[in-house]
């Protein structure tokens, strides 16, 4: 049995839907079609009934699953064993990040924990909130730090499959150009923007869904004219007039320039940076080791 194959198939079983699942593994819709049909030609059963736009477990497919999550997380145990005989006795600890990193202390947590633990090294991955979740499912992530806010689903629907640790807070503010009527307030109403064009992060990240949302809440929908992801752009282009943004307040004030200024808005919109990691399962000494010293971060940046 392909390990692979079992990673596909435990993929496209939780997305349940073939572009979904594609995206993840980073290969074709094609590829993961043709994968999937070896594997019940081999297996000599039918996995998945298929609809138009969704895909849902057969029943053998749902006997199947639970020994390929299986096979997934023994062949990670056993790959991360192998990678520290190679590396001689050097421990690696595999985490991942959501992008933004430098305003909240997480690179420098990991830097001063390699200085710390010497014969221990930080594998570094960077990626989405829900490509950091699914990579926790596969076994390839024992920690990542996670954005959190209120109207997230993906976090309601894995209160259950994951644990997390609080590391830092966050609250989203109104970035606005030096001369804008607006510029001198201390606080806005987040409706009073209504009629503003917008410069936002991505669409289907985080921070655009809350920010939607948000707008939502006080019956509006922004005209967004530009989607981009990295905010040091968004900044540039709201400091030469181009529009408004909503930016959480601790990267924004990283990389904010002289000719924009950040104004806080009514209501409050809050997220919170956790670490997050799978439930089932015990956690490596490395792991233990590094939470221990992300909670003595979090006392000091107080």
């Amino acid at each position: 049995m392909d390990i692979e194959r079992c990673k596909e198939f435990v993929v496209l079983a939780r997305t349940r839907n073939y572009l979904k699942a594609s995206e993840q593994l980073f290969i074709s819709q094609s590829s993961l079609s043709k994968h999937i049909k070896s594997m019940e030609k081999e297996l000599g059963v039918t996995l998945f009934t298929r609809s138009t736009r969704y895909v849902d477990l057969s029943p053998a497919g749902r006997v199947f699953l639970p020994y390929a999550q299986k096979i997934v997380r023994i062949n990670y145990e056993m790959m991360a064993a192998l990678s520290d005989v190679e590396d001689n006795e050097l421990h690696v600890l595999d985490i991942g990040s959501i992008p933004v990193m430098v305003p909240y202390g997480i690179t420098g947590i990991m830097a001063r924990y390699e200085h710390d633990n010497p014969t221990e090294r930080i594998q570094l991955y960077e990626g989405d909130a829900d490509e950091l979740r699914e990579m926790l499912r596969q076994g390839k992530l024992e920690l990542a730090f996670i954005r959190e806010w209120d109207g997230d689903a993906a976090k309601d629907s894995g209160d259950e499959e994951f644990a997390t640790v609080p590391f830092a807070e966050d609250q989203l503010v109104a970035v606005l150009p030096v001369d804008h009527p607006l510029a001198g307030h201390t606080k806005l109403k987040l409706g009073e923007l209504a009629d503003e064009d917008f410069l936002l992060l991505p669409k289907g990240s985080v921070m655009q869904a809350l920010i939607l949302d948000a707008c939502a809440v006080e019956g509006f929908v922004p005209r967004v004219r530009y989607q981009g992801k990295r905010a040091e752009n968004i900044i540039d282009l709201v400091g030469r007039g181009m529009g408004v943004s909503l930016l959480m307040r601790k990267p924004a004030e990283y990389l904010a320039t002289h000719d924009v200024v950040l104004v806080d808005i009514e209501p409050t919109v809050t997220t919170e940076i956790k670490i997050y990691r799978l439930r089932s399962g015990e956690l490596t000494p490395q792991a233990e080791r590094f939470l221990a010293a992300a909670a003595v971060y979090r006392e000091s940046a107080k």
